[in-house]
């Protein structure tokens, strides 16, 4: 790893957060006030009543809700360009990159939580449930790096983890969008099958890149490769979560 890799990581870094930024400015300029309420369901008797009541806690803007993912990743990524630069460089010589972790934990199980409510998941326990769980996929990943910086063979076990918990979110946003595509008179919107397919797509790329690294596969053996590799999936999941969801929801009249 030389100096000058660390360098040009270090614009990068900062040329992504000029990026995610002025997307979430646009969304927060170009959306309209869309949104979609957040729910709390009670039994209404016993244990077994099929009797329940709803209410509505609040409604959540999407626009912000999409911008604040965005913003996420542009305030991590200008942290470790200008005054944490030294801390990521170091860490990234160990092989870990902790402040990805915090990030995603944050920006992609908000994303997580978006797509769940785009299929009619709107109950805050479930939300919550959802988030969390994708979150500890994230921090599966941050043990992954952190566990073999100190085994002379890899250890597989987070990763592996990790995917089991990953994938729980994804299962239970499928079965909703299934069964509306099934029982819904109206169908499912284009719109937002499109968001399942391409962040389920993006999702698992992120896997693939952390097996890679690990697997040294080509040009992944240099840690720094799959570093870049992980700031431009990042970019781009964001950036067509944000603008898909844009396009079906958040278009001004």
């Amino acid at each position: 790893m030389t100096e000058g890799k660390f360098t040009k990581l270090r614009r990068f870094n900062g040329l992504m957060a000029i990026l995610h930024f002025v997307q979430g400015i646009l969304m927060l300029y170009l959306s309209n006030d869309f949104a979609i309420s957040v729910t709390n369901s009670y039994m209404k008797g016993p244990p077994g009543t099929e009797e329940m009541g709803t209410n509505t806690l609040f409604d959540l803007r999407l626009g912000p809700a999409v911008a604040a993912f965005l913003f996420m990743s542009a305030i991590a990524h200008f942290i470790v360009s200008t005054f944490a630069f030294n801390w990521y460089k170091e860490n990234l010589k160990n092989h870990i990159n902790k402040a990805r972790w915090v990030e995603y934990s944050f920006s992609s199980s908000l994303m997580i939580v978006i797509i769940a409510m785009l299929v009619g998941i709107t109950d805050i326990g479930f939300l919550i449930v959802l988030g969390l769980v994708n979150a500890s996929m994230i921090l599966f990943g941050w043990l992954m790096e952190s566990y073999n910086q100190h085994t002379k063979k890899v250890q597989w076990s987070p990763f592996i983890f990790g995917c089991i918990a990953g994938i729980a979110p994804w299962i239970a946003i499928a079965i909703r969008l299934l069964t509306a595509a099934a029982e819904s008179p109206v169908g499912v919107p284009n719109f937002v099958i499109g968001i399942f397919v391409s962040i389920a797509v993006f999702f698992n790329i992120f896997a693939l890149n952390q097996v890679l690294q690990y697997k040294k596969v080509g040009p992944w053996s240099d840690y720094l490769y799959g570093e870049r590799m992980y700031i431009i999936l990042s970019l781009v999941a964001k950036s067509a979560l944000a603008w898909q969801v844009f396009s079906g929801t958040l278009v001004p009249s």
